[in-house]
């Protein structure tokens, strides 16, 4: 029996089928750089699987050994990966910076950090789990750039036409390269460590060899720009790091440029902490206590159950808990019907997070039509929700032992929810201003009535917005 064969039932018994066949349909079928760094995105719409399902199997499937999960910090501007690690915690830095395009980035949790999966070596060897051992334009593809850099199949001959050199330089080796520089502007860069320097190449036509040295030892360094001219030139390359590297002197026009702008959707790190699946799955992966993370934008689903306290008094504590228990399951299958996740409950209260207003908003609406199917079935008309959302920027970060977040967007989205009536789902202005929002509520028929008001703790007025 295979690996396949033995590995894959566990799976099948927690993910969705059709996800889980594309999964075990790439394991058999498909080339190693296929398996290595996958994008659960452009998976799904490859096999045309739901995206939350593939990334759920995904998921699962690293829960059980199958694959490996990675959290690679990228560079927005060229798509390269700055940095990698097997947990959220390994994101530690105040900036990371790009010697590639000279860029130094505040890592966020919205589009700078990509997850992607690669197989297990239990399940299948592939030539990505030994980096070293890949040919260089394949070290680029799988190892530099990220999944979310549609790189095309013949990438090799596409990245030979802007090649001047290029070259393998083992440990503690020397490598001389004669080359004939044009007038454009040049870039020497090692995949490996990311080292670069810039050339311009500009003026009269060099008469006499020039010569240029550079010396790999640091990570991620950049050098200042030379100018050159023309013609021919002498380039001493020394590698006194204790790994392969793979320098390349690269013509920087706008045949890179199109290259590198060719993008993808992927898995965003915010995408991650607000699925479901993850949160159940992956506490271990969750930030370490002193971590703070940003999110520029992040939603904030809150509701409280109306009269819970009354409920208890009246039909007795038995009956209450189970009703209670009702009402929760209505609003975590809403929460991740919408591709949102359940942060915390507090008292009969739930906290909930999504990617994106226009999720949220349909959670609401699930939350509430399932309201009024519990009452219908339980034959009562007294569990009401109170529902309050808001979308801002916030900060990731692990309070008591859970993956929680802290900032105003919080504190806002909080106090909303205490202003709206029973049944009411009420929201800010940027939730109800977001274009896809907008859509939605203008799909469903729904005009949203603006009202001034103060709310506890926020000095300023706000403008809440109730959604009848």
């Amino acid at each position: 029996m295979s690996q396949v064969d033995a590995l894959f039932p566990p799976l099948r018994q927690v993910a969705d089928s059709q996800a889980v066949a594309a999964i075990e349909h790439l394991v058999r079928e498909a080339p190693d750089r296929a398996l290595h760094r996958v994008n659960a995105l452009a998976f799904a719409k490859d096999n045309g699987v739901d995206e939350e399902q593939a990334i759920a199997a995904f998921l699962h499937a690293t829960r059980l050994g199958l694959f490996e999960m990675s959290w690679n910090v990228l560079c927005p501007a060229c798509g390269g990966v700055l940095d990698a690690g097997t947990s959220l915690k390994s994101i530690n830095r105040a900036e990371y910076r790009c010697a590639f395009c000279a860029i130094g980035y505040e890592p966020n949790l919205d589009e700078i950090v990509e997850v992607t999966f690669t197989v297990s070596p239990r399940l299948r060897q592939i030539a990505g789990h030994d980096p070293n051992g890949l040919p260089i334009w394949e070290y680029c593809r799988q190892m530099f750039w990220s999944s979310g850099v549609a790189l095309p199949e013949n990438l090799e001959s596409v990245v030979e036409e802007i090649t001047l050199e290029a070259l393998e330089l083992p440990p503690g080796e020397k490598a001389i390269l004669s080359l004939q520089l044009p007038e454009k502007f040049v870039i020497i860069f090692d995949p490996v460590t990311h080292a670069t320097q810039f050339i311009d190449v500009k003026g009269a036509a060099a008469r006499e060899r020039q010569s240029l040295s550079l010396v790999f030892d640091h990570a991620m360094a950049a050098s200042e720009p030379v100018e050159l001219h023309p013609g021919p030139v002498r380039l001493s390359l020394e590698n006194h790091r204790d790994v392969r590297l793979l320098p390349t002197v690269w013509v920087a026009d706008e045949r890179l440029n199109d290259l590198v702008a060719r993008r993808r959707p992927y898995l965003t790190a915010k995408r991650l902490l607000t699925n479901q699946t993850f949160r159940d799955l992956h506490r271990t992966d969750m930030l370490d206590v002193d971590q703070r993370l940003k999110i520029t934008s992040m939603t904030f689903l809150f509701t409280d159950l109306r009269g819970s306290t009354e409920l208890y008094d009246r039909i007795g504590d038995l009956a209450a808990y189970d009703l209670v228990r009702a009402h929760f399951r209505v609003l975590s299958e809403s929460v991740v019907a919408e591709a949102g996740a359940v942060v915390k409950t507090i008292g009969d209260a739930v906290m909930a997070t999504f990617p994106t207003p226009q999720q949220a908003i349909a959670a609401a609406f699930r939350m509430r039509e399932g309201m009024r199917r519990l009452n219908k079935e339980q034959q009562r008309e007294d569990l009401y929700l109170k529902i309050g959302i808001h979308e801002g920027p916030c900060l990731a970060v692990t309070l008591n032992d859970r993956q929680d977040y802290f900032g105003q967007t919080v504190n806002v989205a909080a106090r909303v929810q205490g202003v709206a009536d029973a049944r009411a789902i009420c929201a800010t202005g940027s939730v109800i201003d977001d274009p896809q929002s907008s859509r939605l509520l203008k799909t469903v028929g729904v005009r949203p009535e603006p009202h001034s008001t103060v709310l506890r703790g926020i000095s300023d007025e706000m403008t809440i917005y109730e959604i009848p």
